[in-house]
């Protein structure tokens, strides 16, 4: 069944929120951690702290996507498969940040750049043979009513004059996400016309892999 496409909303990250205790934890792929209560959603990007054991490192420090979302847990896409690391007698824990809506968006759209083609080909093929490069996974554009005063637009505008690589998460109708880190490339605008409105475009260079929650 089709999803609606109304109801879409385009967010960009800020600065930290409150952190979340990590009471429990589920080492494997991937890595489950207990917060009672956190009220986080798919998509939330956190920051991991506190963790102890051998190998910690693992995750202290990670700023990360996070997904299969529940009222008291969540994951992240951590490999802790065979690692010694514990929430450290609740001291553990997870600080998201906080999001801003950017306003009147009238259209996005996800162009994925696929993968390069790397020539293989040897003397002893019978044919040409190729290797794939690494995943590029394209643009993130949008048009939006161009406002002077919006935060949202004023967080893409600041972001491309500092050349600073910013995190994103897209919510669709079926609450379906998407988050993705990028670097805001253009923001063209205000256009205007005879009885029109003002307008302007936006692209987002993807940086990274892309979470879907």
């Amino acid at each position: 069944m089709a999803n609606e496409a109304q109801g879409t909303k385009l967010e960009i990250a800020g600065s930290a929120g409150g952190a979340k205790t990590i009471s429990d934890m589920a080492l494997g792929f991937p890595t489950i951690l207990t917060s009672a209560g956190h009220t986080l959603t798919n998509g939330d990007i956190v920051t991991l702290a506190n963790f102890a054991g051998a190998d910690a490192a693992t995750l202290n420090g990670q700023v990360v996507a996070i997904r299969n979302v529940t009222t008291n847990t969540f994951a992240v896409d951590i490999d802790t498969t065979g690692k010694t690391i514990d929430d450290n007698t609740n001291q553990a824990t997870a600080t998201p940040k906080d999001w801003t809506e950017i306003g009147e968006i009238t259209d996005i759209n996800h162009e994925d750049a696929g993968v390069n083609e790397i020539d293989s080909t040897h003397l002893q093929s019978t044919a040409k043979e190729y290797l794939v490069g690494l995943e590029d996974n394209g643009t993130y554009s949008l048009s939006v009513n161009y406002l002077f005063d919006d935060t949202g637009q004023q967080a893409l505008r600041a972001a491309k004059t500092a050349r600073t690589k910013q995190s994103f998460r897209a919510t669709y109708s079926d609450d379906s996400t998407m988050t993705f880190d990028a670097y805001v490339k253009t923001f063209s605008g205000p256009a205007a016309a005879v009885e029109g409105k003002l307008n302007g475009t936006v692209t987002l260079k993807i940086s990274g892999s892309i979470v879907y929650g």
